[in-house]
């Protein structure tokens, strides 16, 4: 069994062999829990593969909304991505400081605002610097380039749409937290959220799809076997979620790895959800 949508997903012999192609973009979108206490702005400032330009969630984002990196106005991501010199025509590689985690977030957002020619880095930054390849601190100034915004909404869920869902059942849910989250037996990194989960969810922590060793998507039939695992019909809709929308991305880019073609993010997650007290929850496996 292999990858059904393997070109989403390149690994690092191939970047460095393409990196200084005409129409290659490489985007370094790594973010941090708060709790971590770490810059991921001032971690790129200091080293990054070469030419690659910073993706900053926090900032591409509704940055009116009180909860965290929520999908900007397609104006507002059209605008960002101008200035990152990433636009139409562009083969983009997006990878992170964490292996992958928050470059699943970017791979979404591109192709929720229609641009499909976009790659995970196989490993991200750890893995290509682990190798010996390049990395750099040198200022990126790209040239500014049209970026045609086209908002899927197939890809997206919002909180109302996910309540209703819990009646209609006519989507799977599929939460990619720590089991301990989501049994409602570990507190929640951020302060004030009730634990638990959205009633019936499923639990498949994003962690179960990456090897362990370099943090590479695992192969498609270990894939395949903790989606199924895990409850999950593959041939039936799902929506992903996590705590804030980052790692919810993870669980939809194994899926779309799989072929699945009805999969989106519910992106308030789990932070938007616990917070609204009229809303149910369920605790326990």
């Amino acid at each position: 069994m292999s990858y059904i949508n393997s070109s989403s997903l390149v690994s690092t012999e191939w970047l460095a062999e393409h990196a200084d192609a005409p129409d290659v973009r490489i985007v370094d979108a790594s973010w941090h829990m708060p709790a971590m206490n770490r810059d991921p702005r001032a971690e790129y400032d200091a080293e990054h593969i070469p030419g690659a330009v910073f993706f900053d969630i926090d900032e591409i984002a509704d940055t009116d909304n009180p909860l965290p990196h929520m999908v900007p106005s397609p104006e507002k991501f059209s605008s960002r991505m101008r200035k990152l010199g990433l636009g139409d025509g562009n083969r983009i590689v997006v990878y992170d400081s964490l292996g992958i985690v928050s470059a699943a977030r970017a791979w979404w957002l591109l192709r929720l605002f229609g641009h499909q020619d976009v790659a995970i880095l196989d490993g991200g930054l750890p893995k290509w610097k682990a190798e010996g390849r390049p990395v750099d601190d040198m200022p990126v100034k790209p040239a500014e380039r049209h970026f045609t915004s086209r908002i899927n909404s197939f890809l997206l869920r919002e909180k109302d749409q996910v309540a209703r869902n819990i009646d209609q059942n006519r989507e799977q849910v599929l939460d990619a937290r720590s089991a301990g989250r989501f049994d409602g037996t570990e507190p929640e990194p951020r302060e004030g959220l009730r634990g638990g989960h959205i009633p019936g969810s499923k639990n498949l922590p994003y962690t179960a799809l990456l090897n362990d060793a370099d943090k590479t998507f695992r192969q498609a039939e270990e894939l395949n076997a903790a989606f199924s695992s895990a409850g999950i019909d593959l041939k039936k809709p799902v929506i992903t979620s996590c705590g804030s929308g980052v790692t919810a991305c993870v669980l939809a880019f194994g899926l779309h790895l799989l072929g699945h073609q009805r999969v989106a993010v519910y992106d308030g997650s789990w932070t938007e959800w616990a917070l609204d007290e009229e809303l149910p929850v369920e605790t326990g496996k």
